[in-house]
């Protein structure tokens, strides 16, 4: 006759433990799904509009709301249009050349607070963050009361410089972080190695700030092709860029043709910032 062992009795503190495991498992699940289930609304509240504005720039209808069917006709007007045209050459001039001045001095500036010490460092830090903390409303005012008291003429080379403003702030911040992360020593070993400071910064420095400078040109490029508010105060006759003719258009009527230039626009935005950031991480990983 086989003899039976009994079980151990399961002691209450176990079973309590136990059961207080399964509810904070529980609710590490619920809290999981409610926090998914709101990024995906919001996610929704902000980009619905913009998959609406594509969807509704290839409608046959001139009604922005209603879809009678599939064409590429305001595409192809869109090209032909001589005002569009125009605005998109100024656009393309004042994002171009602003792009080019800020990442050179945006690049001197970086360099300059990272390696140097001078008098004046703490306010030339504090004043580089400016153009980011300052709303852009109050500094297009600015920048407009600047050039009414210095009788300078608003047209392209007013938004040139104010796009250069804010700019140079954006391109010195990703550059110093990449500038942050540089060993120095290597640059010390080409001194060891009778390389001046200029030859060792040229050859080894620089290098390596190639991919922070490219990123900080593509996002200030970026910034400055998608610029109204600033653009707006600081523009005159003759010198409206595709931003503010948009608004212009808008204001008359919303048809598709404004859908088409504004989802080339976030076409174009939306290839430039990846491109940006991978370029850092690039530099970074280097």
């Amino acid at each position: 006759m086989a003899i039976q062992i009994p079980k151990p009795a399961v002691q209450p503190q176990v079973r309590l433990a136990y059961k207080a495991k399964e509810k904070a498992s529980f609710l590490r699940r619920l809290w999981h799904w409610l926090f998914n289930g709101y990024a995906g609304l919001f996610y929704f509240f902000l980009y619905a509009p913009i998959i609406l504005l594509i969807f509704f720039s290839f409608n046959v209808s001139r009604f922005p709301t209603y879809w009678t069917g599939f064409t590429l006709d305001w595409y192809v007007k869109l090209f032909g249009n001589h005002l569009i045209g125009s605005a998109l050459k100024n656009t393309l001039i004042v994002s171009i050349t602003s792009t080019i001045i800020a990442t050179i001095i945006g690049t001197m500036i970086a360099v300059a607070i990272e390696r140097y010490r001078f008098r004046t460092k703490p306010a030339v830090n504090a004043a580089l963050f400016m153009p980011i903390i300052i709303p852009d409303i109050a500094m297009a005012i600015m920048l407009l009361a600047f050039f009414v008291r210095i009788s300078m003429p608003l047209g392209l080379t007013t938004i040139i410089i104010s796009h250069v403003a804010f700019n140079i702030a954006f391109v010195a911040i990703i550059v110093r972080a990449r500038m942050a992360s540089i060993d120095m020593t290597m640059e010390e070993a080409a001194n060891d190695l009778y390389a001046n400071e200029w030859q060792a910064f040229w050859r080894v420095t620089f290098p390596m700030l190639v991919p922070a400078i490219l990123g900080g040109a593509l996002f200030a490029f970026t910034l400055s092709i998608d610029d109204y508010v600033i653009t707006s105060f600081t523009s005159g006759p003759g010198s409206t860029t595709l931003p503010v003719r948009i608004v212009g258009m808008i204001r008359k009527n919303v048809t598709p043709e404004i859908n088409a230039v504004s989802t080339m626009m976030l076409m174009v935005s939306m290839l430039l910032v990846p491109l940006s950031l991978w370029l850092q991480r690039r530099g970074d990983m280097d």
